[in-house]
């Protein structure tokens, strides 16, 4: 007589062994056996997928509901319960079991948050929500593991920042979009990044959502009840608290005048472009006068005393469109607008790099007198938008990358730059999200960061305020006002504490002309660095390589697991 599996039987593809055929089924084994293996594997595959159906699509809701807590959304209390939901999920389950689940979990969230990348072609966005949701699946097979300690919500936070350590290194550079400290830029957490930089962020996260699933946990089960509901509601009480210790945590906003004056009338110029998308630019130089013609309107307020004289003016990334180094009339356009100004300007441009294949990205410190000086050549360019990784090879068969003609060639110096009264750290675009670059601007003697970025290309998505939100990170983590200065949007003024002290709407000229505090002293995440992140993505690694070896050794001498 035919049965299921039991749900005590085995976790691995097909039927119990000793679960007896039908005549029906005999024959259907015939006729499988007469074809060959390979469908009969693939029977037992997708008899495995079904049984895991419903966890598949939990872990799915999961991955859209930490997308969610995400911009433009930012409900961030979505982060802890989605990490909760996947600790559930995976807990007490194999490690193949928790692979497949962190893989649906990352794959929906990678593609909810990163649907902005269609702008570039449904292939990179689908390409790279899978590359980013296999770190996820190694993550999800690791919390399957260490879900058999004790202290499995430590090891389980342990191992999210591990999963972040990866993704923002590997491949070619990293992508860290996506960590949970990026969905906590305005939340009770948010207060550690001084202490700990964004690690400590996401870290507070996980281990808040993992106490929170070992509540659920403890609490559902049957068996000793006065000890489960102690248990359950200090782990309930540890979830909170992870939490409510930011409150705790001072954030100083003065200036301080140690390396120069404690502040600064700093005007940040958004000239915007003619159009969205990939060909945001326009005919040659209409950007570049865009903003010559928005600095124009500034200083008209200035002269009529409706507006602040500033100190000095900011201008973003690509804001000139040619290169001003060899075309005269873009050279002369700047020239006169530093001029009418009278205050040093830093201007973003796109310059010739040491060969022909090769462009810099650039912010140029120009003088109203001397004209172009120092300059800060974009350390990070991204892979596939701005330099194409084995081009010889790719672009044989993916012809659409031709358009991108040359690769940016990377700077390797850190952006320090003395424009006017202010020593600022400048990091360019998608730079503020990497901790790395961030921290060497603060650490070696910027007492502003100025982010000088063009995100036209991506400017009806959420991917404007997914950048906005890590400005808003770093400004916390390491105690310094934030200037944003954006082509077409989002442009701001940050202050220390993570404020929003002014901001631009999307898709409009606009000008900003704020005092902003001028900083010099170093918070604890300053003086760590990557520390902490290292310190504990090695806890959680060590945490299942001890569970394994439990397992095996218990194995080896037959006890149970």
């Amino acid at each position: 007589m035919y049965r299921h599996p039991t749900a005590h039987g085995p976790h691995c593809c097909g039927l119990a062994a000793n679960v007896p055929l039908t005549l029906e089924s005999e024959d259907r084994s015939k006729d499988l056996a007469e074809s060959g293996a390979r469908p009969s594997r693939l029977r037992r595959i997708g008899a495995h997928l079904w049984r895991g159906a419903p966890r598949s699509a939990l872990a799915a809701l999961c991955g859209i509901a930490l997308a969610l807590s995400f911009p433009s959304a930012g409900v961030w209390p979505l982060s802890v319960l989605a990490v909760a939901g996947l600790s559930l999920l995976t807990y007490g389950r194999t490690a193949r079991q928790g692979a497949w689940t962190g893989f649906v979990f990352g794959l929906v969230f990678m593609l909810w948050l990163l649907t902005w990348i269609d702008v570039i072609g449904y292939d990179a966005w689908a390409l790279l929500s899978v590359a980013e949701a296999a770190f996820v699946a190694l993550m999800g097979a690791g919390l399957a593991v260490v879900s058999r300690l004790r202290f499995w919500p430590l090891w389980t936070a342990c191992l999210w920042v591990a999963q972040e350590w990866a993704r923002d290194r590997v491949p070619l550079g990293g992508f860290p979009w996506g960590r949970l400290a990026f969905a906590n830029t305005s939340s009770p957490f948010t207060p550690l990044a001084s202490l700990g930089g964004a690690p400590l962020v996401s870290f507070a996260v996980a281990l808040s959502g993992a106490l929170l699933a070992a509540a659920v946990l403890v609490l559902r089960t049957r068996e000793g009840r006065a000890t489960g509901l102690r248990v359950g509601i200090a782990s309930g009480v540890g979830a909170v608290a992870a939490g409510l210790v930011g409150y705790a945590i001072p954030l100083p906003t003065a200036g301080t005048t140690a390396g120069g004056p404690a502040s600064a009338q700093i005007a940040v110029i958004q000239g915007n472009v003619p159009h969205a998308g990939m060909d945001f630019l326009g005919r040659p130089m209409q950007v570049l006068q865009n903003h010559v013609q928005a600095t124009v309107n500034l200083m008209s307020k200035v002269e009529a005393g409706k507006a602040p004289r500033p100190d000095l003016v900011i201008w973003p990334e690509n804001s000139s469109d040619v290169n001003p180094y060899t075309t005269p009339e873009a050279y002369d356009a700047i020239q006169a607008t530093a001029h009418l100004a009278g205050v040093p300007m830093l201007v973003g441009a796109l310059v010739d790099g040491p060969d022909a294949q090769h462009v810099l990205n650039e912010g140029i410190v120009w003088d109203p007198v001397k004209g172009p000086g120092a300059h800060y050549t974009k350390q990070h360019p991204v892979p596939f938008g701005e330099y194409v990784p084995f081009r010889s090879i790719l672009m044989k068969y993916i012809t659409r990358l031709q358009r991108v003609a040359r690769d940016f060639y990377p700077g390797d110096r850190t952006g320090i730059l003395q424009v006017g009264p202010a020593k600022v750290g400048d990091v360019i675009c998608f730079e503020v999200a990497y901790d790395g670059i961030v921290h060497d601007a603060v650490a070696k003697g910027g007492r502003v960061l100025v982010v000088q970025t063009n995100n036209a290309t991506y400017e009806h998505t959420d991917q404007p305020d997914q950048q906005f939100a890590m400005s808003r990170l770093r400004a916390i983590e390491h105690g310094r006002a934030v200037v944003i200065a954006a082509t077409s949007g989002i442009s701001a003024v940050i202050a220390p504490d993570g404020s929003v002290v002014a901001r631009t709407q999307l898709a409009t000229q606009a000008e900003l002309d704020v005092k902003v505090p001028l900083r010099d002293g170093l918070t604890l995440a300053d003086r760590v660095g990557a520390g902490p992140e290292w310190a504990l993505s090695f806890v959680g690694l060590g945490a299942v390589g001890f569970a394994v070896w439990t397992r095996r050794r218990r194995k080896a001498s037959g006890t149970p697991a």
